[in-house]
């Protein structure tokens, strides 16, 4: 079942297209990532799947609902991190979430064994300061605990990860592996190594159309590349191999690299059995998800 749907949305400011036909599948337990440049609309996706702005043109289902402009009926289902949370400084994290869970109508016994689940969940259990006194990273998953308060079918987090510092980051991504199976997660980014980490899912938005998306494993596997990379024990064979096939490429101490186009795998394998020359690696280049997306961007 998907999650969420989104058919031909289309969005305009002025005379900038923002949303040019975007069409989306989430499947539900996914940890989809939703890759795009800073300005490509992502944010724009989000607030229109929670109904905070109108489209122009096309549908969003939630978990078989349709959005309204407006209305917030499937807000029920969703949770929403933004890219900066705010808070009241002056309360603490349970006082907080209290206070959440209070104006969301849970009775108090839930919302208490609610609000305690959820911030050991987030490493915030023993924390009694402040939220005023808290770093970007405290904030964030704070920010977590509260989207989840409600049991919701979808999170949404906007950017969770892009002003935290390598540790901060590590703590976010292991939260949201560790809710995957309560909930189906939209990580919007445009930090790739964290989408390679976690996602199983994904889309690239450009030019308000998603280029490439579906499951992450499939699409490396589409998008296969044909370049495979050496690497000698030696200079002097590194050396003999790129003068026999002037088309390798030097990427590193005794490494090159080249493409089946070029030279087959056998005639290069071969060539090294013949001359017996030792080799440490001999291996076929995945395509990263930064390759992918330059090829979507590019076009």
């Amino acid at each position: 079942m998907d999650m969420l749907r989104i058919t031909g949305l289309q969005k305009r400011f002025g005379d900038k297209e923002v949303l040019r036909g975007l069409n989306l599948l989430v499947p539900e337990h996914s940890i989809f990532g939703f890759i795009g440049k800073n300005g490509s609309g992502k944010t724009t996706t989000m607030k229109t799947i929670l109904g905070l702005l109108k489209a122009d043109a096309g549908e969003i289902i939630v978990n078989g609902e349709k959005v309204v402009y407006g209305q917030t009926a499937t807000n029920r289902y969703i949770g929403y991190l933004p890219d900066v949370p705010e808070f009241y400084p002056f309360m603490t994290a349970p006082e907080y979430l209290r206070f959440c869970g209070e104006i969301s109508g849970i009775k108090r016994t839930e919302n208490e064994k609610r609000c305690k689940e959820l911030l050991e969940l987030v490493g915030l259990g023993d924390e009694k300061h402040r939220i005023k006194g808290f770093s970007r990273g405290m904030k964030q998953r704070l920010g977590i605990a509260q989207a989840l308060l409600h049991h919701p079918k979808l999170l949404i987090c906007d950017e969770p990860t892009s002003a935290l510092d390598p540790v901060g980051r590590k703590e976010i991504l292991d939260i949201l592996l560790a809710v995957k199976e309560q909930t189906t997660i939209i990580f919007s980014t445009h930090i790739l190594s964290d989408v390679e980490r976690i996602c199983t899912d994904v889309a690239f938005l450009d030019n308000g159309v998603a280029g490439i998306q579906g499951k992450l494993s499939d699409i490396k596997t589409r998008y296969r590349s044909e370049e495979y990379q050496l690497e000698t024990e030696n200079d002097t064979d590194m050396i003999i191999l790129m003068q026999t096939f002037p088309g390798m490429k030097q990427i590193g101490r005794n490494k090159i690299t080249f493409c089946e186009s070029d030279y087959t795998v056998f005639e290069v394998l071969r060539f090294v059995s013949d001359r017996h020359m030792a080799i440490l690696k001999f291996e076929r280049l995945e395509p990263t998800l930064e390759s992918l997306f330059m090829e979507v961007t590019r076009k």
